[in-house]
């Protein structure tokens, strides 16, 4: 009955068209007062402030706000004209080389800002203009951006990785390891769907760069290409945590867009910590709604119910057992944000995952691989509406030309799910 009550509020609300945090906030509250049918209100609701509080103040999360910071502090500082400037200097003169530059760029600024939507808004307002310029059609320009955005949530420093971490007890600092070679994996295959599609098209190359044009390209955008190399060397190094690593960024963040790119004054700061906040609250309410529908699972024990099923319909088999995991977050990732969809299925998928020997860790860049795809898949993906705005196209002309690049990333996919290696490679 719980159940019911849950799951039907939770769709009724989502067709609606209400924000995922309320639909998964409302729908567990419905399902916590029918639960405690018969009991005063006040008993039943008693345990609601603890569990959100529980759920947003765990020490790990705090990297969340400090890699968002991080990440705003670098795109006000220019960093990602640099890069750009950079890319282009090295691949520009190549047919089809602003594509190229699309997904090499996102790359990098993925590994500063962790975020796919904010990778989308900081790159696409240059480059996708820049692809239409050269020949590249405005839907699909900007479903290239929208597609090589995703690599946000994958290439390390992620913030969903930080998430899935925190849920599932694992090392963020081996995640962060396991992400690197699927996130590049996921852009080469991004860039050969761009070339081929340049082939088809009449495009134009940037006059090829001389040695002093590529070096002072490089000079231009060395301090920025530094974060990640700091970030991560600090963490597999064991200098610092991911937590720690986190508030290094942006002090680091703050020192180059101050004092070496001079770009950055008391009023951008100011207007940074806005939109760092604005961020970090919707991250933290969807975490605390989504923590909410989780306990309510865990209480009607239907995560139970739902994981001895699963474990039921694999057989014992890892394969269907990724097959169904597949299945379900590519679905999911159609309708739910990355987080929301990390609080509910991760503790579903977990145990049936240790009772097939399946290794944490590649579980995770598995599920944070299916979750990437879903920012770029209609009907709702995130990155798609931001890239619809800077490209000036609309729903349907972007989800026509992002098919191709959909199927790359599904073949991608598989590759991650059946040769755990290539996750596990450094660890």
């Amino acid at each position: 009955m719980v159940a019911a009550i849950l799951f039907i509020s939770f769709a009724v609300l989502l067709l609606m068209g209400a924000p995922i945090a309320v639909c998964l906030g409302t729908s567990s509250v419905v399902a916590m007062i029918a639960q405690g049918a018969g009991r005063p209100l006040d008993t039943v609701m008693s345990s609601l402030p603890m569990i959100v509080s529980a759920s947003t103040s765990k020490f790990v999360l705090l990297a969340i706000p400090f890699f968002i910071l991080a990440g705003n502090i670098m795109e006000k500082a220019g960093i990602s004209e640099k890069l750009i400037k950079l890319a282009e200097a090295c691949v520009g003169h190549i047919r089809g080389g602003l594509a190229i530059v699309c997904v090499i760029v996102s790359c990098f600024f993925a590994a500063i800002s962790g975020s796919g939507p904010a990778t989308v808004a900081a790159l696409g307002v240059i480059v996708v203009p820049a692809m239409i310029k050269s020949g590249y059609k405005p839907a699909f320009s900007a479903a290239l951006m929208a597609a090589a955005g995703a690599i946000g949530v994958i290439i390390p420093p992620s913030i969903t990785f930080v998430v899935y971490g925190s849920i599932a007890d694992t090392s963020i600092g081996e995640l962060f390891i396991a992400g690197l070679v699927p996130g590049l994996l996921m852009g080469a295959a991004l860039m050969v769907v761009a070339l081929v599609v340049g082939r088809r098209s009449d495009l134009k190359t940037l006059p090829k760069a001389g040695k002093k044009e590529r070096w002072l390209a490089f000079k231009d955008a060395f301090w920025g290409l530094m974060m990640p190399v700091i970030i991560l060397g600090g963490i597999y190094g064991g200098i610092f945590t991911p937590t720690e690593a986190a508030a290094v960024s942006v002090v680091y963040g703050l020192f180059v867009g101050i004092f070496l790119y001079k770009k950055i004054r008391l009023k951008e700061f100011y207007a940074i910590l806005l939109d760092t906040t604005s961020t970090t609250a919707t991250v933290m309410f969807i975490t605390a709604a989504a923590s909410l529908f989780a306990y309510v699972l865990t209480r009607a024990r239907l995560d139970v119910a739902i994981s001895s099923a699963l474990q039921s319909a694999t057989g014992g088999n890892v394969i269907v057992f990724f097959i169904i995991v597949n299945i379900i977050l590519l679905i999911a990732g159609c309708f739910l944000d990355s987080t929301s969809a990390l609080y509910i299925f991760t503790p579903l998928f977990v145990p049936v995952a240790q009772a097939l020997g399946v290794d944490l860790i590649h579980l995770g860049v598995v599920m944070i691989v299916n979750l990437a795809i879903g920012l770029f898949t209609p009907p709702v993906g995130v990155n798609l509406y931001v890239a619809c705005g800077v490209g000036n196209v609309n729903l349907k002309q972007i989800s026509k030309a992002v098919i191709s690049l959909i199927i790359a990333a599904l073949i991608v996919l598989l590759l991650v799910t059946y040769i755990p290696k290539i996750s596990l490679l450094f660890l």
